[in-house]
């Protein structure tokens, strides 16, 4: 995952994390101007398994996708509230994203983040589905600037006499420093010799113990408690 942030595994979504309307996912758009909001739309109708809804109808078991060109402090206050808030899962549409705010971004709960000049109807499906699973689902040079991210502060960890040595079991913390090397799934179990379904077991019981979102969100967890 980083891998598994944009290459994860398929699979039935848990019950209740999204509404559906005769099987399908229902999405909300949130955009800053009616020319942007107008042509996600657009896009996104021509999916038979999207049922569109209206902003104000995000809450749990929907699929928020939130354009912005470059996030700002008020961006940030609505993207917590439509997923702590309001238990919405969410797909971030953005033109710029400073490193800074990267992790922030994925703290919020997104997994899922498209670049807009490579927002076109297949992606911002492939996001949406990604999302309405839990999944991750990041650009490849995000992917990267991550990657680095978590270099350096496992760096500075490594200098830091108050880092976290309990909490996470030595297992959780392979698979999770795995994840954050952007192996998918099958890979960690290779790399670890167990099974799939364990890799899968031992995520979920990080993300519901830690209460964490998603994927993405447990790399985030880890890196900020030094554990990775």
């Amino acid at each position: 995952m980083l891998s598994s942030i944009a290459q994860t595994d398929t699979g039935t979504p848990e019950r209740g994390q999204r509404r559906r309307s005769g099987g399908r996912i229902s999405v909300t758009v949130h955009a800053p101007d009616p020319i942007s909001r107008e042509g996600a739309l657009g896009q996104l109708r021509r999916c038979p398994e999207i049922e569109l809804r209206e902003d104000s109808e995000a809450g749990a078991g929907t699929v928020t996708l939130f354009i912005s060109d470059t996030l700002d402090d008020a961006d940030v206050t609505r993207l917590r509230r439509v997923v702590r808030g309001e238990g919405a899962r969410a797909v971030l549409v953005v033109g710029a994203l400073r490193e800074a705010g990267l992790l922030d971004v994925i703290e919020c709960g997104f997994g899922a983040i498209v670049w807009r000049h490579e927002a076109t109807e297949h992606r911002l499906v492939q996001a949406v589905f990604a999302a309405a699973r839990g999944e991750g689902d990041l650009p490849p040079d995000l992917l990267t600037r991550l990657i680095n991210r978590v270099g350096t502060l496992r760096r500075i960890a490594a200098g830091r006499a108050d880092v976290p040595v309990s909490g996470l079991s030595p297992r959780e913390v392979d698979v999770l420093r795995l994840v954050a090397e952007g192996l998918d799934t099958g890979e960690i179990a290779g790399k670890l010799s167990y099974s799939e379904r364990t890799i899968k077991n031992v995520m979920h019981g990080i993300m519901t113990r830690m209460h964490l979102r998603n994927r993405a969100h447990a790399v985030a967890y880890a890196l900020r408690e030094g554990y990775i």
